[in-house]
């Protein structure tokens, strides 16, 4: 892969101020070799240079909750009970053909690089989307999902896992990385979940879980009682012991929480549950948009925040929200926490990055790190990182991954 160098008016390397008349220098192992003001960047003669005349060069961006599986069923599911709205889904899961879910994967993986989006933590059940990353030259973490809600199915559940898990490995590399989910709790049993984490313990694998989502699963665990506890009854699954607990405190109970571990949404969370998720380690995926769309409420992001929890934001699906606009996120993020527009920018660049352990790698325009680059075209005269977070999809002329141009917009 050849070297290439990109200049635009601002330089925004997150990390650090923003840079007027700026360039990156990207050298053909596919890192950043110099980032600085345009005169100080070396312009070797034999390196293309890209120039973006009234742009912003960003560091790509990291959505830290996506289900690029699910690409296609945007506008196809509309209960507004989440429970309703989950059994709707399995429902077109299972009637999707499996060949079809590749070429998902594939479009969701475009869809996210034509928004900026270099980086991804997607969770799944197919094994699909770290193959589509693998083929396609992608970046990021695929985290194989497993269920199981009743404590009999644990043996079976793992043997499950453990097959793919083995299947999926072949397909890591330098940028893409395989991890693990245990759904939810209500999908997984206590045991399992002890199980699982074990597991990836002793295989040095990411974790990822659905936790402290909505009232439903509050209402499962704290009085067995709800929808979720129904559904429980009706298939013959032990019911949770009470006196009951919290999500993050039944997860804590059964070895699940470690700074190993991506906790999606967290909605559900008291003082106490913010305390033990940061004296865990664990990082979260804030999903604002897809919160409030199924009625859950809006995360304690400040408190989550204040008590020095990684915290990135991701997206969720296109069953949930469509379009899947990343910007949208941090923007609904920023406001419900009193963000600046730095800030902001930041919880998609090495914010999301420090949430997935790889600050070390991409989430600012830095030498050595990755040669991610997002290429927003810039309107009005506000600061530049707000007018990159006030940015539409269309506002993203190109899209670059490890020096490889991923996206152009035709006519940008």
């Amino acid at each position: 892969m050849p070297a290439v160098r990109l200049a635009a008016p601002w330089v925004l390397p997150v990390d650090g101020p923003p840079i007027a008349g700026g360039a990156v220098l990207i050298g053909a192992d596919g890192r950043i070799a110099a980032v600085g003001p345009d005169e100080l960047v070396p312009a070797p003669a034999d390196v293309p240079a890209c120039e973006y005349p009234g742009a912003a060069l960003a560091p790509g961006f990291v959505n830290t909750h996506t289900h690029l599986e699910l690409t296609g069923f945007e506008g196809q599911v509309e209960d507004d009970d989440f429970a309703a709205w989950i059994r709707r889904l399995r429902e077109l899961k299972d009637r999707r053909p499996p060949e079809d879910y590749l070429a998902a994967a594939r479009r969701g993986l475009r869809d996210a690089w034509a928004g900026g989006v270099t980086t991804i933590a997607d969770t799944g059940d197919r094994g699909v989307v770290i193959r589509a990353l693998a083929e396609c030259g992608g970046s990021g973490v695929a985290y194989q999902e497993v269920f199981g809600p009743h404590p009999d199915q644990v043996g079976e559940s793992m043997a499950a896992l453990e097959g793919r898990v083995a299947e999926l490995r072949a397909f890591e590399s330098a940028r893409v990385r395989l991890g693990v989910s245990p759904h939810a709790p209500y999908t997984v049993s206590g045991p399992l979940y002890r199980a699982v984490a074990d597991y990836a313990r002793g295989r040095g694998l990411p974790v990822a879980v659905h936790l402290a989502e909505s009232p439903a699963e509050t209402q499962l665990l704290r009085a067995a009682a709800g929808p979720f506890a129904e559904a429980w009854e009706r298939r013959g699954i032990p019911l949770p012991s009470l006196p009951g607990r919290s999500a993050v405190e039944w997860l804590d109970e059964h070895g699940a929480l470690s700074e190993r571990t991506l906790c999606i949404h967290v909605v559900q969370a008291d003082a106490g549950d913010v305390a033990r998720l940061a004296a865990a380690g664990v990082a979260v995926a804030h999903c604002p948009l897809s919160n409030r769309r199924h009625g859950h409420g809006d995360a304690p992001l400040g408190r989550l925040r204040a008590a020095g929890i990684r915290v990135g934001v991701g997206t969720d699906s296109v069953a949930s929200v469509a379009g899947l606009d990343l910007l949208a996120e941090a923007r609904a993020a920023r406001a419900l926490a009193g963000l600046s527009w730095d800030e902001a920018l930041a919880l998609v660049t090495l914010e999301g990055a420090r949430a997935l352990g790889l600050a070390g790698e991409i989430g600012s325009l830095a030498a050595g790190k990755w040669g991610d680059v997002a290429v927003i075209r810039l309107r009005g005269g506000a600061p530049p990182a707000e007018q990159v977070m006030n940015s539409v999809r269309e506002a993203v002329v190109a899209t670059w991954l490890g020096g490889r141009q991923v996206f152009e917009r035709t006519g940008a």
